[in-house]
């Protein structure tokens, strides 16, 4: 049973990915960086890491943005004429947690496919059926597919590079463009045992982050061909996102990338959790990545019972949803469940 006790023993914070903080190696990094001013002259530790991450994802050329929201917003922009209909995923980040901004920067008209094959997952079949076939000058034009790997909203699942690639030629059949929010691609290429490489092959553009689960402070890339990241540069001007001396944010980008293997660890601790939490007689979707998904009879009250143990969650598509990450350890998530039991 729930109580009314309030720990006092350190929080555990299961919210997201996004709060690990800069440890001492990256922070030293950061302080010596070799800087320039990236808007005039191209910083070269900048440069340095938009260069590696173009090599880890296969494509041409890379751009350091502000945010995961930005890359996303930058290549539906350089994508969509206004007035364009593009297709996500039910749950997507471009449709519901960027504000709209698809449809305000971007001039967009977003479309959910539902899930007809797993959580985040759709078919090739709904996808055509989406598509649809010609329409007349007064209809929707369809131009743009956008993918998510991993799909957040679902809980972390992963799209297999099979997969990805049925849904990326049955987009260029039907000459639509392909983006791909790989926020947290990362996680998928190291639950796969893959190179990131293989799970953007025929995308247009990409976007990864680099403050989630890899620790850094603040940053995501947007990449694809040169031509696209020309272009690029130019929109992140636009909207404010053209930095000076860059390579401060850059090296812990540079870090962050060394800790790729390190993920690994993160699904471990969200399948010790999940597992834990089933035993406790939790309903879990088993996690594919560090995303753990619980359904509770009351999503609110559940969340400030945990947080009366001190353990920090939110809610996530009438969930809970619990993130491990780097800042957390194993032993941190052995305390979660020992507190839990005690309820």
């Amino acid at each position: 049973m729930w109580c009314d006790r309030v720990v006092t023993s350190p929080i555990i914070d299961l919210r997201s990915d996004t709060v690990t903080t800069p440890d001492q190696r990256m922070r030293t990094a950061m302080a010596t960086a070799v800087v320039g001013d990236d808007v005039l002259d191209h910083d070269p530790t900048m440069l340095r890491l938009e260069e590696q991450v173009a090599e880890l994802l296969g494509v041409e050329a890379a751009l350091w943005v502000p945010s995961g929201t930005m890359g996303n917003q930058i290549a539906l922009m350089l994508h969509l004429r206004r007035g364009d209909r593009f297709l996500a995923a039910v749950g997507a980040h471009v449709i519901v947690n960027e504000l709209g901004s698809a449809a305000w920067l971007a001039g967009g008209m977003p479309e959910p496919l539902a899930w007809d094959l797993s959580p985040g997952q759709f078919s090739v079949e709904a996808l055509r059926a989406s598509i649809g076939g010609a329409v007349p000058y007064h209809g929707l034009r369809t131009t743009l597919l956008c993918l998510e790997n991993t799909h957040n909203a679902s809980g972390g699942t992963v799209t297999p590079p099979d997969r990805h690639a049925q849904l990326v030629a049955t987009a260029r059949e039907a000459g639509l463009a392909v983006h791909l929010d790989g926020a947290r691609l990362w996680n998928a290429s190291v639950a796969l045992e893959l190179p990131p490489a293989a799970l953007t092959v025929g995308a247009d553009s990409v976007q990864v982050c680099l403050s989630k689960g890899l620790g850094a402070p603040v940053g995501s890339v947007v990449a694809g061909t040169a031509s696209f990241v020309e272009e690029a540069r130019r929109v992140r001007k636009m909207l404010g996102g053209g930095v000076r001396q860059g390579g401060i944010l850059a090296a812990a980008g540079l870090v962050a990338l060394e800790r790729l293997p390190e993920l690994a660890a993160d699904h471990e601790n969200a399948r010790t959790l999940a597992n834990g939490l089933v035993e406790l007689g939790w309903e879990v979707t088993p996690p594919q990545t560090n995303i753990v998904i619980a359904a509770v009879p009351d999503v609110e009250h559940a969340l400030a019972q945990l947080q009366r143990i001190g353990i920090l969650a939110v809610p996530m598509s009438g969930r809970i949803r619990f993130v491990t990450h780097r800042d957390v350890s194993a032993d941190d998530i052995a305390e979660t469940l020992r507190r839990l039991a005690k309820e």
